[in-house]
C-alpha cells in the first residue's frame, strides 16, 4: 500500500467538523466532499442510514474537497459551510446545502437566513481570507491524501476503495474479525519499511533456527523432497529449492515488470535521465567483484558476484525510515539503480552461473519464448495463455540447467499493454448498466429476485469490463503479484536461504577470504564504484546530479547500495553449490548488509540534506 492510502493528519476535534463517535469504540469515517459533487449528494442518504444504525459509534467527520474545475462555484460554497461553522452552525448549513438541489452560490448564501446566522457577520466571515484558506488547507491535505475525486472515504486512517452501498461499508465499520485483520494488515503494509521488515524478521527467524536446537527440524524442512514426478525429475526438489528457483519466479516477475515500466515512462525512459544510475548500477557492480577478486583466487574466485547485487527493499526501507532528510530526488535514483542492478544480477545468472546445458531443454526453451512473443505480437490479453507457457517454460530452462526463476522475466517482458483508455466511453459504458439497474430496482416489487433477472448479469459484465480495461494485462499481473512477492515470495526465500550456522569454521584461508571479499565488496565497493562511476559521468557530461541532492546524500545513497539479501543470497547459492564456502559467503552478506545500513544512515541522518537556500541580494 502506498502512503498516501493513510490519512497524513489524524481527526482533530478542535479543528475537525465531527458528527457523533462519543462511544469509546466509535469508528471514524472521514469524507472529502464537495457540495456541488452529485455523488456526494446522493451518497450522503447511505451516511444518514449508516449514522442510524451505528448510532454514536460512527464519528462522522467532513473535510472540504471542492472541485472548481469540475463544478464552478464550489470553493464558494465551501466557504459558505465555513463560514457558518464561525457561529457553530456547520452541520445545519452542511445539510442544508445537500438538501438543495439544484444548488448555486446564490442560493448558498440566502440558506444563512434559513439556518438563523447573523448575517452581518456572516457576510465578513464569508469574505475572510481565513476562511478561505482553511478551505484551501483541507484541499491540499486532501491531494496529499491522494485524493482526486468525491466523496472520497478514509476508515479509521485508512483509504477505503470498496463498494460504497449500504451493506458494504456497515460491514467494514461494523469490524468483524476478517475486516478488523484486513485492516490491520492494510496498516502494516502501508508502512514504508513494512516490506523490508518482514523480510528482515524471515531472516532472524532462519538464523534462529539453524543455529539452535530447531537446527535439524530447520534443514530437514528445506531438504524434504516435494514436486511431481520421479525424484530427481523436473518438477521433483527439495522445498528449499522450489523456494529459490520455484517462487523467486514470482519475484523476478516484479522485477522485469519494474524494469520495463521505468525503461517506458519512467526514470529510465529519457537517456539522459538514465544515464546517471545505469552507471552508477555498473560501477556498483565492477568495484566490489574487482575488491572480492584482489582477495580471492582458484576455488574461491566464483563467488565474485555475491557483494554485487542490492537488494530494494532494504535499501528503500532505510530511505523511508529517514524520512524528510531525504529529498525525493534521491529516493528516485537509488530506487532507478536498483532497477538496472536487477537487470545486471538476471544476466549474471544466467551468463556465468548455468548449469549443464541439456540441448534438447535448450529448444524447447526458445520454443516457449517464441509461444509468448507470438501471444504478445497477436495481442492476447487473457491471462492464462501466458500463465500456461511460462510454466512450460519454467520447466524447460530449468530442465535446461538455466535457472527457471527466470522465467519471470520473459513473462514480464512479453506481457501486453495497452494505451490508457479515454476516460468518456467507459464512463457512459459504466453509467448506462447502472441506469438500467436502477430503473429495474423501481419497478422490481420483489428486490430479492433482480438477481435473477438477466439484466443485473448483462450490468455486470459491462461493469467489470470497464474496470478491466483501465489495467493492461501486464499492470493488473503487477498489482497482483506485488504483495505476494512482498510478504510471502521473499520472505519464505529468506527464511530457506539466510539459515546460516555461525558454527562455520572462519580460520580457514579461504574462509577468512570469501568473508573479507563479501564484506568489504557490499561495504566499501559499492560506494566506492557508485561514487567514482557518478563522478565520472558528471565532470564527462554524460549525466547530472539530481538537483536536490546534496553530495552527503549521494554518499549515503550509496553506501545504502551495499544493502544485499534476496539475489546476495541467490548468487551465493549458485557459486558455490556445495560445500562450507556459501554458508561464509552467507554470513558476509548479512555482516555487511548490516554494516552498510548503519554507515548509509549515519552519513544522511547527520544533518538535513537540502542544499542550503541561497538568498538574493
Amino acid at each position: 500500500m502506498t502512503e498516501t492510502q493513510r490519512l497524513q493528519r489524524v481527526v482533530d476535534r478542535a479543528r475537525d467538523h465531527i458528527r457523533g463517535g462519543s462511544a469509546k469504540d466509535a469508528v471514524q469515517v472521514v469524507v472529502y466532499g464537495d457540495y456541488l459533487c452529485p455523488y456526494c449528494r446522493r451518497l450522503r442518504v447511505i451516511i444518514a442510514r449508516l449514522r442510524r444504525a451505528l448510532g454514536e459509534r460512527l464519528a462522522y467527520v467532513y473535510r472540504q474537497f471542492p472541485n472548481e474545475k469540475a463544478h464552478p462555484g464550489a470553493h464558494f460554497i465551501s466557504r459558505v459551510a465555513e463560514a457558518a461553522a464561525r457561529q457553530d452552525k456547520f452541520w445545519e448549513m452542511h445539510d442544508a446545502l445537500y438538501e438543495t438541489d439544484p444548488l448555486t452560490p446564490k442560493l448558498a448564501k440566502e440558506l444563512a437566513h434559513k439556518i438563523g446566522l447573523d448575517i452581518e457577520r456572516f457576510e465578513r466571515d464569508l469574505e475572510d481570507e481565513v476562511v478561505a484558506a482553511r478551505v484551501e488547507e483541507d484541499l491540499e491535505e486532501g491531494r496529499r491524501n491522494g485524493v482526486t475525486g468525491t466523496p472520497s472515504f478514509f476508515i479509521d486512517g485508512q483509504r477505503y476503495d470498496g463498494a460504497w452501498d449500504f451493506h458494504s461499508m456497515l460491514e467494514e465499520l461494523q469490524r468483524p474479525v476478517a475486516a478488523q485483520l484486513t485492516r490491520s494488515a492494510k496498516a502494516f503494509a502501508s508502512l514504508p519499511a513494512s516490506g523490508g521488515l518482514v523480510l528482515l524478521l524471515a531472516a532472524a527467524a532462519a538464523i534462529i533456527c539453524a543455529n539452535s536446537p530447531l537446527s535439524g527440524a530447520y534443514h530437514v524442512f528445506k531438504s524434504t523432497p516435494f514436486g511431481v514426478g520421479v525424484s530427481g525429475g523436473a518438477l521433483a526438489m527439495p522445498v528449499g529449492e522450489w523456494f529459490s528457483e520455484g517462487l523467486l519466479a514470482f519475484f523476478f516477475l516484479l522485477v522485469g515488470l519494474e524494469i520495463r515500466r521505468e525503461m517506458t515512462v519512467g526514470s529510465l525512459a529519457d537517456l539522459r535521465a538514465a544515464a546517471l544510475p545505469v552507471l552508477c548500477a555498473i560501477g556498483g557492480v565492477l568495484a566490489p567483484a574487482a575488491i572480492y577478486l584482489a582477495l580471492n583466487r582458484g576455488a574461491t574466485a566464483p563467488g565474485w558476484s555475491v557483494p554485487t547485487a542490492t537488494d530494494i527493499a532494504f535499501s528503500l526501507g532505510v530511505l523511508a525510515l529517514l524520512g524528510s532528510r531525504v529529498p525525493t530526488g534521491l529516493r528516485v535514483f537509488v530506487a532507478a539503480l536498483a532497477v538496472v542492478d536487477d537487470i545486471l544480477s538476471v544476466l549474471t545468472l544466467a551468463i556465468f552461473y548455468p548449469r549443464a546445458f541439456e540441448l534438447g531443454w535448450v529448444a524447447a526453451s526458445v520454443l516457449g519464448i517464441v509461444a509468448l512473443a507470438a501471444l504478445n505480437r497477436f495481442r492476447v490479453f487473457a491471462m492464462w495463455p501466458y500463465l500456461v507457457t511460462t510454466l512450460f517454460l519454467w520447466v524447460a530452462l530449468h530442465g535446461a540447467g538455466v535457472h527457471g526463476a527466470l522465467a519471470g522475466i520473459f513473462l514480464a517482458g512479453f506481457l501486453p499493454t495497452r494505451p490508457a483508455p479515454a476516460a468518456g466511453p467507459l464512463l457512459a459504458q459504466a453509467a448506462t448498466a447502472l441506469a438500467a439497474l436502477e430503473q429495474a430496482e423501481r419497478e422490481t416489487a420483489d428486490k430479492r429476485v433482480l438477481a435473477q433477472e438477466p439484466i443485473w448479469e448483462w450490468a455486470s459484465r459491462n461493469l467489470s469490463a470497464a474496470s478491466d480495461r483501465l489495467q493492461s494485462p501486464a499492470e493488473r499481473a503487477e498489482r497482483a503479484v506485488s504483495p505476494w512477492s512482498a510478504y510471502f515470495v521473499l520472505p519464505l526465500f529468506a527464511f530457506s536461504a539466510t539459515g546460516v550456522s555461525f558454527a562455520v569454521d572462519l580460520s580457514t584461508r579461504d574462509a577468512s577470504h570469501v568473508l573479507a571479499g563479501v564484506v568489504f565488496g557490499l561495504v566499501l565497493g559499492k560506494p566506492i564504484g557508485v561514487c567514482l562511476a557518478a563522478f565520472a559521468a558528471v565532470r564527462t557530461k554524460i549525466a547530472r546530479m539530481p538537483d536536490d541532492v546534496s553530495l552527503r546524500g549521494f554518499i549515503g545513497a550509496a553506501c545504502l547500495c551495499g544493502i544485499g539479501d534476496t539475489v546476495a543470497l541467490l548468487m551465493a547459492d549458485q557459486a558455490f553449490p556445495a560445500g562450507a564456502d556459501s554458508q561464509v559467503a552467507k554470513i558476509g552478506v548479512l555482516i555487511g548488509s548490516v554494516l552498510a545500513a548503519a554507515l548509509g544512515a549515519a552519513v544522511i541522518a547527520v544533518r538535513p540534506l537540502s542544499p542550503p537556500k541561497t538568498e538574493d541580494a
